[in-house]
């Protein structure tokens, strides 16, 4: 759990958006930011994105639903999310949990991820749900 980000304090309920800002969502972030990580499968191997996790109903998309676009592959488990506009992925629907989403941590307003320090890389690539 992450409450603080170099100066940024997370908020309980945190802003997060894409780059164009057509998509804003809201996250409910009660205990900071949990469980931020990697994932060298196929598709977070090219996104690079850092992700945390919430319940699925931690996230409420406050605007630009009608510009999220959705991608699924191999399994269509894992439903993954992006902007059409400008093509930064926001959350996924995860494959592991599907009771949660994994959201982008480099689109929560005023965090910078690479301040997270040391950050874990999950072993995507020998899925669990594979085995």
């Amino acid at each position: 759990m992450i409450k603080c980000v170099g100066e940024t304090v997370i908020q309980s309920k945190h802003r997060a958006t894409c780059h164009c800002g057509a998509v804003e969502l809201e996250l409910s972030l009660p205990n900071g930011i949990e469980n931020p990580r990697r994932c060298d499968c196929s598709i977070c191997r090219r996104k690079g994105a850092i992700v945390g996790s919430v319940k699925l109903d931690g996230i409420r998309i406050i605007k630009g639903q009608n510009v999220l676009k959705l991608y699924q592959f191999n399994t269509h488990t894992a439903k993954h999310y992006f902007c059409s506009e400008c093509g930064i992925y926001t959350h996924h629907q995860r494959r592991s949990k599907p009771e949660e989403y994994g959201y982008n941590i480099g689109c929560l307003e005023g965090v910078n991820p690479f301040e997270l320090g040391d950050v874990v890389t999950n072993d995507g690539v020998n899925h669990p749900a594979d085995r």
